[in-house]
């Protein structure tokens, strides 16, 4: 592992949640609607999925900008991991067992970073600890 491998995964992992916040922010409610009705057949109430879907793509863009940006990413890979965890149980509950390699994935990435963060060499954090 080097510092330049580090900020390609950390680049990848980080776009990937950027795009995923990105899109679903200009139709929000639509999305909202469509996570609720794929939620419908759970055992997971309304009251509880509706909020996540208006707080996930607000998340996952946060997270995508600050572990592209290198800030605060010891914290951004934790919540990272922390949505992932959120979104694959849901993903069970739904028993929706395409869309849990990716999640998954995912979740493995922001573990590998958290475990490598001596290689965030190229990172927003360096600058504010000096």
């Amino acid at each position: 592992m080097n510092t330049t491998s580090f900020l390609l995964v950390r680049l990848a992992i980080g776009a990937s949640m950027l795009g995923h916040g990105l899109v679903r922010l200009p139709k929000l409610v639509e999305f909202s609607h469509w996570m609720v009705s794929s939620f419908e057949k759970s055992m997971l109430p309304k009251e509880m999925v509706l909020p996540f879907s208006y707080f996930l793509p607000v998340a996952e863009f946060s997270v995508g900008i600050m572990i592209i940006s290198g800030l605060f990413t010891k914290m951004a890979c934790i919540a990272g991991g922390m949505i992932m965890v959120a979104l694959i149980l849901g993903t069970a509950l739904c028993e929706n067992w395409e869309a849990l390699p990716s999640q998954l994935i995912h979740a493995a990435f922001f573990a590998f970073l958290l475990n490598y963060l001596t290689y965030n060499s190229y990172a927003v954090d360096n600058l504010i600890s000096k």
